[in-house]
């Protein structure tokens, strides 16, 4: 039974407009009252996460804020205030230049490990002979650490045992100096990263590819979409999804990349390789600097960045991204 209550006019006054309302048991159970023993239950399922959010986020973010306003002694502690004095030694060309080295490195990681595992899913997908072997070797990067790929890619490199240099070198091309010269520097620590991330991509990918339609591809093509036109306009809006995730992390990961620099160059030559995670290692914890005041200003630059990249990514390229 439905009570008068749940009748309402039209704004017309035509006649009357019966709403869908929960019965007045419903309403009661809705309303009711939760006991102290839930409450007391709900809060202790919440405090782990909510200590874990508390210890390893929201306290570290107020002690960058805190230090990032402060000078450091010797030894690194707290020692007067300084006000914004360590964000106005940002606005250096130094300072500019590790935005830049920044910037360049993660636009490179993210269109080279977002393209090259997409060109290997699509063939790799083919249900064809020794295809789950080639996906277990592409896909075995995946397992290095970023150290442990950065000496792969060194001792791959070395001018003494490089196979690399020595294919350039049969090929008549002169052989650059991967590590010691700019601009490869920065390329070779930008590489040694898309080889780490390339195999989780080309996961991801390929998991996005094995879920596209087949019915779906057939319809198209006899509408006369083929080879690229296809994949464009049918295959990549379909998969989409999983090619903003792989945007996504792949950004992530290209802003915190530090053990592949620390290994491969430590930031040379000449700073060329010095991104933003790096210069904070460096000014925090390399060669006894100890300056967390600096350290911390520049976590927040690129806690800034973060944001505004998340911002764009999830504001503008989500909207372009067709989940079913």
């Amino acid at each position: 039974m439905v009570d008068t209550d749940d009748v309402c006019r039209s704004p017309s006054g035509s006649g009357p407009v019966t709403s869908f309302a929960l019965p007045a048991e419903g309403r009661a159970q809705r309303r009711r009252r939760y006991s102290a023993r839930e409450i007391a239950l709900g809060v202790a399922f919440c405090v782990p996460a909510l200590a874990g959010l508390g210890t390893f986020v929201i306290f570290p973010l107020f002690q960058a804020v805190f230090l990032s306003t402060r000078g450091t002694d010797i030894n690194g502690n707290p020692s007067r205030p300084v006000g914004a004095a360590n964000f106005a030694e940002l606005f250096t060309p130094a300072f500019g230049e590790v935005l830049l080295h920044t910037l360049v490195f993660t636009v490179f990681v993210v269109v080279v490990g977002l393209v090259l595992p997409l060109a290997l899913a699509v063939p790799l997908a083919q249900r064809l002979p020794g295809m789950r072997l080639l996906r277990t070797l592409f896909t075995l990067p995946f397992a290095y650490s970023a150290s442990a790929s950065a000496v792969v890619w060194l001792l791959m490199l070395d001018p003494s045992m490089s196979p690399v240099n020595r294919l350039l070198r049969l090929a008549g091309i002169a052989v650059p100096g991967w590590t010691t010269e700019s601009p490869w520097a920065l390329l070779t620590v930008a590489w040694a990263t898309v080889w780490v991330v390339a195999g989780f991509n080309l996961l991801v990918l390929g998991a996005g590819l094995a879920g596209v339609d087949d019915e779906v591809l057939e319809a198209a093509r006899l509408d006369g979409a083929t080879g690229m036109r296809n994949f464009v306009s049918v295959v990549l809006p379909m998969i989409s999804p999983s090619v903003f995730f792989v945007v996504v992390t792949t950004t992530l990961t290209a802003l915190q990349a530090l053990g592949q620099v620390q290994v491969m160059t430590d930031g040379g030559p000449n700073g060329s390789t010095s991104t933003l995670v790096f210069a904070i290692f460096h000014h925090a914890f390399e060669n006894g600097n100890n300056d967390y005041g600096l350290a911390s200003a520049q976590g927040l630059v690129l806690l800034l960045m973060g944001i505004v990249l998340a911002a764009i990514q999830f504001g503008v390229v989500e909207r372009r991204v067709h989940y079913r």
